[in-house]
């Protein structure tokens, strides 16, 4: 019930200034030209797919998910009112997961309405379902990492500014980084790096391949960024 309330409070701290909005648009925009006008686009492809989407859905979420999460904590410190929350008869893990499930519930938002596009593509020709629900699952499932990361950054910090920095970076190391150290290092040392490169799984379950280890990897890196959160949270508090 605690985390049903923060997350209701941080929402409507969304939707009360126009940042929520912004990102919307933004996203909206950016996700529906480079899918249905630019480039390698739908109907460059031929294929009745949403595969072009899932990619740039993909690397726009990357930017704007440390956008959305860099004033969680970061605000809250900034303006006094964090010590004010913790008087409450809340947990600190608690504080966290409210606000992580309503980043992920404002990201699941905006995904719902990029609909319109699986009605599209769906009524040009024969459409793989499977494949589409499993690429807006790997979406949500990534988006849970990116979002962990952004808030264990905004934990670190009272500069909205840098715990977008900060949150960036460290998903840059999931999203790319492992990548680059998979194609340069040896052996086994590629294979684990293959494994926990978020691009990875990504290209797997947007495909329609959704298997153990990928929930395994997602839901687990998730659970790690909320614990340091929680853990950072803690600490600050009481230096």
């Amino acid at each position: 019930m605690n985390i049903i309330t923060i997350c209701r409070r941080e929402l409507a701290t969304f939707f009360d200034s126009l940042m929520a909005y912004i990102i919307m648009v933004v996203f909206l925009g950016l996700s529906g030209f480079f899918t249905w006008m630019f480039g390698s686009d739908i109907f460059f492809v031929g294929q009745a797919n949403l595969s072009v989407f899932f990619n740039i859905a993909f690397w726009t979420l990357f930017f704007f998910i440390p956008a959305i999460t860099m004033r969680t904590i970061a605000e809250e410190r900034r303006s006094g009112t964090l010590e004010l929350l913790v008087t409450k008869p809340l947990s600190d893990f608690e504080i966290i997961t409210g606000k992580w499930l309503a980043c992920l519930l404002l990201i699941v938002f905006m995904l719902v309405l990029t609909f319109p596009y699986y009605i599209t593509v769906a009524s040009l020709g024969n459409i793989d379902h499977g494949a589409v629900f499993s690429g807006y699952l790997a979406l949500i499932l990534i988006s849970c990492i990116y979002i962990s990361i952004g808030i264990f950054s905004s934990s670190l910090t009272d500069n909205q500014i840098v715990a977008f920095i900060l949150s960036l970076s460290v998903a840059f190391v999931f999203h790319i980084l492992f990548d680059v150290f998979a194609s340069i290092m040896p052996g086994s040392l590629a294979q684990i790096s293959s494994y926990m490169s978020v691009n990875q799984h990504f290209q797997q379950m947007s495909r329609g391949v959704v298997a153990i280890e990928n929930l395994i990897y997602l839901f687990s890196i998730t659970l790690i960024g909320l614990v340091m959160a929680t853990m950072s949270l803690r600490r600050r508090l009481w230096i």
